[in-house]
């Protein structure tokens, strides 16, 4: 009988805690219950989570938040979903989400790919952003690689 394999799974990303400022510190403290989706492995219902039914749109790797914002300003009829793994840029989003009052953005703290696996129901979004995915150009990271075949499977289920 053969072991499992406990080798850790290959990310798409490295988690590099730059400095994070006092600001966004408070805001992932103070704003987190306000816009953020805490971890888990229960199904999200997006009627529950936003408080109301609309067409949900994910956005993947959402960096400082400046996209994701302009967008959830620009079509407020839209529900918004952002997944980001650097905590310094959720807490600057979490703090433009405030500043602006935008009602109709979730964030979530993690790898985009097991949220996807474990939290959302397939047909759950109208669109997925995900804006330069792939910062591993040399041949011997295309492991990395977040846009392959699997997962380009995965968001097209979801």
């Amino acid at each position: 009988m053969s072991e499992p394999d406990k080798r850790r799974s290959i990310r798409s990303y490295v988690r590099r805690e730059s400095r994070i400022t006092p600001a966004q510190t408070r805001a992932l403290k103070d704003l987190w219950p306000r816009y953020g989706i805490p971890e888990g492995t229960t199904s999200l219902d997006w009627p529950t989570v936003f408080g109301r039914s609309a067409p949900a749109i994910l956005e993947i790797g959402f960096g400082n938040g400046e996209a994701l914002a302009a967008a959830a300003t620009a079509h407020p009829e839209n529900n918004y979903l952002g997944i980001e793994v650097h905590r310094p840029g959720v807490g600057t989003l979490l703090r433009r989400l405030e500043a602006q009052d935008l009602r109709n953005v979730r964030v979530m703290l993690g790898d985009a790919t097991g949220i996807l696996v474990q939290r959302v129901p397939d047909a759950s979004f109208t669109a997925v952003h995900l804006f330069f995915p792939d910062p591993w150009p040399k041949k011997r990271h295309h492991k990395r690689r977040l846009v392959q075949p699997d997962f380009a499977a995965l968001v097209v289920r979801k």
